[in-house]
């Protein structure tokens, strides 16, 4: 049964302490998969995290309203926070498991926050077809005028378009069709599109992830594409970068990247669990 369920919510990839992506976290519990997308609509987020410890090692499913994800980075962010406050202590360490994979997580409480990492994978990078730029460009309100270099179809998990802008600008006045856009990422099996500004020197970006195909027309938050963007770049000699999404939502959101050789990318993100609720 779903309801009374007990829920942490936990504001992942906090800006300056402010903002975050509010994500339901729970333990492991008898549910079916239906029952699961329940959860983060009667929650009140956009992604639920299910979480099950056994031992050193623990085990995390991801829900949105529409199905299961494999992989999820801000709701990684957020299980983190949620296992490094029950644990108590400054610091937590764990080995995670998701869709088959392990990984290693870490986590440092820092007063009522938690500064979470963790290695998100593999991931694959290729051009993307004239078909595919053809129909989501186009959907997403992209044209040759604000269109940058660039656009890769990145996978850690699930495949996305990658597509860069010229400027915050021309990323702040995107009006997507929701409609034509999650027609043409479900035709080519896109989870959707994260569209990003060209890179500073520092390495500071904005970036919007548009994903109507699982239930979430606009992400406050979106870590594991931040990863492939990160892999991405690091082959053009950007080994380290910070992404500011959120702000079209009025939810300022803040996911820092590195990669090295490999290339090997390291998420990052700071959270805090604000809420204990019980679904109704």
């Amino acid at each position: 049964m779903i309801s009374r369920l007990s829920v942490s919510i936990v504001r992942a990839c906090l800006r300056a302490g402010t903002g975050g992506s509010p994500t339901a976290v729970l333990d492991e519990t008898r549910l079916s998969d239906v029952e699961r997308c329940r959860v983060p609509v009667l929650a009140g987020a956009s992604h639920a995290v299910f979480v099950s410890v056994g031992g050193s090692d623990v085990s995390l499913r991801f829900f949105t309203a529409e199905g299961e994800l494999p992989a999820c980075g801000h709701g990684t962010v957020a299980a983190l926070a949620f296992l490094a406050e029950r644990a108590g202590g400054t610091e937590y360490r764990g080995t995670l498991r998701a869709a088959g994979r392990s990984f290693a997580g870490w986590a440092v409480r820092e007063e009522a926050r938690v500064r979470a990492a963790f290695e998100p994978g593999p991931v694959e990078l290729r051009e993307p077809t004239a078909a595919e730029c053809g129909l989501v460009l186009p959907a997403l309100g992209v044209g040759r005028d604000t269109l940058a270099p660039g656009t890769r179809v990145a996978s850690v998990g699930r495949a996305r378009l990658l597509v860069p802008v010229t400027s915050r600008a021309a990323l702040a006045a995107l009006a997507p069709d929701f409609g034509q856009l999650q027609s043409a990422c479900d035709r080519f099996g896109l989870l959707g599109c994260y569209v990003y500004s060209v890179p500073t020197r520092s390495g500071r970006i904005a970036a919007r992830m548009f994903a109507p195909s699982i239930g979430v027309p606009e992400d406050i938050a979106n870590a594991n594409s931040t990863a492939c963007l990160a892999a991405d770049l690091a082959g053009r000699g950007v080994t380290g970068i910070a992404v500011d999404m959120g702000d079209s939502l009025g939810i300022p959101a803040t996911i820092t990247a590195t990669a090295r050789p490999g290339p090997v990318v390291r998420l990052g993100g700071t959270a805090k669990v604000t809420d204990l609720i019980r679904l109704p």
